[in-house]
């Protein structure tokens, strides 16, 4: 099976070589996909490093600050209770469907996606690795039960009706910019399992390890692939670069599609400039998936 990849032109002198490279790479079969939050721009999620990402105005809280205080989970939780309504309405764009297709046509044998929003699997692809969690779910750090976060979100409607029309603009981890008058008014509510415990987003927050499991799991992913697929990650943050590292030391081919440079870009064989959406179901056209 050969994957070899060359490298594609600088940006803006055309990048047919270098789709034309992945394709063969997808033909071979056998690919990981690792998503970032560069695929759900797309979906009307907002991406914080990219073009126009918000990681500029917006720090998110840290897993210390969540656990290092109760003001601190009020103000997270009445962001992010506004911001939710937009996670929750998100649906998958079309690059999500694409990979979903190839990993269907058995071109893609697995995913694992930085993102937190649920996408790849409302999309069909329900074995994606989500590394560093889901907001879609909530789990009491005491007892360690787990909740929808629909069912914790008609909860906290319930104890704060005077939010329900509030207006506030969504960060891309559901965090809504809100005045500190509004955020010492909210009201949380405790785990209804144990009846004290902290409820958290079961997401890896800045500042908190991904369970050594799942990351033994995606090594593992990487270990049988035969390329890796980055799509809309900057590659910022360690959680994931470290997969591409591992490729490249295995000598296994690396592509990655993303509109803005990556660290990961000096190990990639192709780097393509390219919108995701219209990218990857060109591709998926091509291949009949």
């Amino acid at each position: 099976m050969d994957t070899a990849l060359t490298p594609d032109p600088p940006p803006g002198t055309g990048h047919a070589g270098g789709l034309a490279a992945v394709e063969r790479m997808l033909a071979g079969g056998g690919v990981l996909v690792l998503s970032g939050a560069g695929l759900s721009t797309e979906s009307g999620i907002p991406d914080y490093r990219g073009p126009s990402g918000s990681r500029r105005r917006h720090t998110p809280m840290t897993y210390q600050d969540f656990t290092g205080s109760e003001e601190n989970r009020r103000r997270y939780w009445a962001r992010s209770h506004l911001g939710w309504e937009s996670i929750g309405r998100a649906r998958p764009n079309a690059g999500h469907r694409a990979v979903t297709r190839l990993v269907t046509a058995g071109l893609v044998r697995g995913v694992i996606t930085q993102n937190v929003d649920g996408l790849h699997a409302a999309a069909g692809t329900p074995q994606a690795v989500e590394l560093h969690g889901s907001l879609h779910r909530v789990i009491c750090l005491n007892c360690e039960n787990t909740v929808s976060r629909r069912h914790l979100h008609e909860r906290l409607d319930e104890a704060n009706p005077a939010f329900r029309d509030l207006a506030a603009r969504v960060n891309p981890d559901g965090d809504a910019e809100l005045a500190p008058e509004w955020e010492t008014a909210f009201r949380t509510v405790s785990c209804q399992v144990c009846g004290t415990g902290t409820l958290k987003p079961d997401v890896v927050f800045f500042g908190e390890n991904v369970p050594k499991p799942r990351v033994a799991r995606c090594f593992d992913l990487v270990d049988a692939a035969s390329a890796l697929l980055v799509t809309g990650s900057s590659l910022t943050v360690m959680s994931g670069l470290r997969f591409v590292r591992h490729a490249a030391k295995q000598g296994k081919p690396v592509a990655v599609v993303n509109q803005g440079p990556t660290r990961g870009d000096d190990l990639a064989a192709v780097r393509l400039h390219l919108p995701l959406g219209e990218t990857l179901t060109g591709l998926a056209d091509r291949l009949g998936a």
